[in-house]
């Protein structure tokens, strides 16, 4: 038991972590090492009070979440036992995603069918606002098997992820550098933006101007602003890159190309309130397609959601190591 005791204690120094999360995960790990197997009995509440010097109420509380999930069993009279040495063997996954757009939705459906009713699925989204995102993961941190996380591009980003053990980690949607060795399924935004610009440029050219909202206060990946930049350049078009789109605005001979749905819908809106056809008097390009966007004949360049989606809960049912940059698909219909 004192081997237990000493898992519990390796993890002092982690600063994120508190008395109740060091209990709980102490003893995950004392399990997953085979320090402990199942039927064994586990350390007193009044033995672990005096090693660890935590209270009776950390102590029981730890317990408590350890008999919730499955690992710990609580006999009467006896005392606590592990109750299976699998300690994922009723898996709970935190899935922390933005927010509910329609082509993260394809993300969600597909990763909710692929992991079975068998798999407790808990769902949160952070909205791209750092402070929640960081209120989320100390909320949930050493509660789940599995933590499935869609990170924000922000300088606090890899600290607050460092509290999650790398090997229950998947990061999906954009990649984010962390140190240590974590599975990811992510997009690319630099350089395969460029190539569906590049393989666009007869179409582009048809036209005397390209235009791209694109806010730097967004959140959109500045890294096709920068592909779209060198685009220009390189292949002698004329464009610029505006903050928002004004309604009313739209001009026949235009190529508009936006990141956000609303100003896009708007864009539609007004080509239709002027008679203006999308991909005859002026283009219109999108990113991450969906179900709308196909039956309007929008062209879009887009990351597969639902494959995305497929893929996460294939590598959390089958444990499998999974380093993905997944390809954008270009799709072109009848706007541009």
């Amino acid at each position: 038991m004192d081997k237990i005791i000493q898992e519990i204690k390796k993890l002092t120094d982690v600063p994120s972590y508190s008395k109740h999360d060091r209990f709980v995960q102490g003893m995950i790990n004392a399990i997953n090492e085979k320090i402990i197997v199942q039927d064994e009995m586990l350390p007193s509440v009044n033995k672990l009070i005096k090693e660890l010097g935590f209270s009776r109420e950390t102590i029981m509380k730890g317990y408590k979440d350890l008999i919730s999930r499955g690992i710990v069993e609580s006999k009467n009279r006896l005392g606590y036992f592990v109750g299976n040495g699998n300690t994922e063997q009723t898996l709970n996954v935190a899935l922390l995603m933005y927010n509910l757009d329609t082509f993260e939705e394809q993300f969600y459906r597909n990763f909710r069918h692929t992991l079975g009713s068998n798999i407790h699925l808990s769902t949160y989204f952070h909205h791209g606002d750092i402070e929640i995102f960081e209120t989320i993961l100390t909320q949930i941190k050493a509660k789940y098997g599995m933590y499935v996380i869609a990170p924000i591009p922000h300088p606090k980003t890899k600290e607050l992820l460092d509290i999650i053990p790398r090997n229950k980690l998947l990061m999906f949607d954009r990649f984010e550098p962390l140190d240590g060795d974590f599975n990811h399924i992510t997009q690319e935004f630099g350089q395969s933006s460029y190539e569906v610009f590049s393989k666009l440029a007869p179409q582009i050219r048809q036209f005397k101007e390209m235009v791209f909202y694109h806010s730097p206060d967004s959140l959109d990946p500045k890294e096709i602003v920068q592909s779209f930049k060198k685009f220009l350049k390189d292949f002698n078009i004329k464009g610029r890159v505006e903050r928002e789109y004004i309604p009313g605005s739209v001009e026949k001979g235009k190529v508009y190309f936006t990141l956000d749905n609303f100003a896009l819908w708007q864009i539609m809106r007004d080509c239709n309130s002027q008679k203006l056809k999308p991909g005859k008097d002026l283009g219109v390009l999108s990113h991450n397609d969906e179900p709308a966007k196909e039956i309007i004949g929008i062209t879009t360049f887009s990351a597969d959601f639902s494959n995305m989606g497929k893929m996460a809960g294939l590598a959390v049912l089958n444990k499998e190591k999974i380093q993905l940059t997944v390809p954008m698909i270009l799709f072109e219909r009848s706007t541009l």
